[in-house]
């Protein structure tokens, strides 16, 4: 994967709790952070607070990580449909930059108030605040 396209915004330190059995970094620790980091970068570009995963393709493990590593996570838009989004995730090691896991293709749905897919009228990423859900702008003015 060329990472060039992938802004990394998120820093976890991997921690004891983090870690399995061979004191490497736990996956499903790892899926959890992605999903997390996936489904606020969809509430930002599809402005609504109610987007859900639909999809994660193969997960690829590169390599792990162990106690003490600092780690970094980067998404990027490859897709919007009408009601989904569609990205691709990386995690590497923030110091070295060695990849730890790939995801080509994470895809979530933008949700209307009946909880059904709606569409969401976007079809290219931002990175400003205006997209941010109603409900939460509305907390800050």
């Amino acid at each position: 994967m060329n990472n060039g396209d992938i802004t990394f915004h998120t820093r976890k330190w991997v921690r004891p709790e983090d870690l399995n059995a061979n004191g490497t970094l736990f996956g499903g620790s790892l899926l959890r952070w992605i999903d997390e980091e996936a489904a606020i970068y969809a509430i930002v570009q599809l402005g609504n607070g109610m987007a859900v995963t639909k999809y994660m393709s193969e997960i690829n493990f590169v390599s792990s990580a162990v106690k003490g590593d600092l780690i970094e996570m980067g998404l990027t838009a490859t897709h919007f449909g009408r009601t989904s989004l569609t990205m691709r995730a990386e995690v590497r090691n923030m110091f070295t930059r060695k990849s730890i896991l790939t995801i080509e293709k994470i895809v979530f749905v933008n949700l209307g108030s009946d909880g059904n897919p709606a569409a969401h009228g976007y079809d290219c990423i931002t990175y400003d605040r205006d997209r941010l859900p109603m409900h939460l702008k509305e907390v800050d003015q």
